[in-house]
């Protein structure tokens, strides 16, 4: 794909990275590799846990894997280019190959979006409405709860790829960033951008608000019921089955809001990068250690396997 210049043809941008880092080159890259190891490795072990075991008979365990899943596609989208970016001290990107990122992104943000609500939602039936949880949330309604988090995350996004592909570029072509993001990439246009930023403002509202107002009246009512409970044994026992999705969603909307919904005004590009780093790379990561840390059931069945993985080592040893 090639957009039009007055005078040639852009067929790439250039990824800048992060700058003046010389001296720290080799360290960054190195934190970024372990970080992308534990991610990647911490999110497949959640999925695995979850579907080799009876846990994804439980609706918050189905969508937790799907979490997961999604949390995988995007670290793995962002993070190895970006530790060659690293390396090279800035990379050129196709126009497409761009856009492809842009799309990934911007799906997997959306999609986990609707995965948060989704299974805020289902914390809300659980402890609000119990008597009737079984019923609400069965296995039919939450496979297509977690099918259409998908198709509507990754539905939407084609419109704004698709306004992308009608602007024109100037002759700048660097962006200033890691990753091919919505706001670097319009600052290079030449064009009209007013109806692109107006569906990304109008889809940001569908994708981002609405599900995040569900999620926080979701919670509200969950708190009211929970204070309702007489005893404090009670209250704490209902309280540690959302936690840790409540802990995953303060962290994701945290860092999602801090790099779009407030601009950073004079603040320097390299902040504004780290703030980006910090939800493609912390926001991830974070998830399968709240999981896997604060939920007891996840702790036995990776002691299960822990236990079956030593059991055959011995048993191999001895033959």
């Amino acid at each position: 794909m090639m957009i039009r210049q007055n005078t040639s043809i852009v067929t790439d941008f250039f990824l800048t990275g992060f700058q003046n880092i010389d001296n720290y080159k080799i360290i960054f890259f190195i934190f970024l590799l372990k970080m992308y190891i534990l991610t990647v490795s911490g999110n497949l072990l959640l999925v695995i846990l979850v579907n080799t075991s009876r846990l994804a008979e439980t609706p918050m365990y189905f969508f937790l894997s799907h979490l997961s899943c999604c949390d995988f596609l995007f670290s793995s989208n962002i993070v190895p280019n970006m530790m060659h970016i690293t390396l090279a001290d800035g990379s050129p990107i196709s126009f497409s190959g761009c856009l492809l990122q842009f799309y990934v992104f911007a799906s997997c943000t959306a999609t986990e979006c609707y995965l948060l609500t989704v299974m805020s939602i289902d914390r809300f039936v659980a402890i609000c409405v119990p008597l009737r949880y079984s019923s609400a949330m069965n296995s039919q309604l939450c496979m297509h709860l977690a099918m259409w988090s998908w198709l509507l995350g990754f539905l939407f996004v084609l419109i704004t790829i698709s306004l992308i592909c009608q602007l024109d570029f100037c002759s700048s072509r660097t962006i200033n960033h890691f990753y091919c993001d919505f706001i670097p990439m319009l600052e290079l246009s030449c064009s009209d951008v007013s109806p692109v930023v107006l569906e990304t403002f109008f889809f940001a509202i569908v994708i981002v608000l609405v599900p995040f107002l569900t999620v926080l009246g979701s919670y509200i009512s969950i708190f009211w019921t929970i204070i309702g409970i007489p005893s404090s044994t009670g209250r704490k026992k209902t309280f540690s089955t959302c936690s840790s999705h409540l802990l995953v969603v303060g962290a994701y909307y945290g860092s999602l809001l801090s790099i779009y919904l407030f601009p950073s005004g004079g603040q320097s590009d390299n902040i504004n990068k780290m703030l980006s780093l910090l939800y493609t790379l912390g926001t991830p990561l974070f998830n399968p250690v709240i999981y896997c840390f604060r939920n007891h059931e996840i702790q036995s069945q990776l002691s299960r396997i822990f236990h079956c993985l030593k059991n055959i080592h011995t048993f191999l040893i001895w033959q």
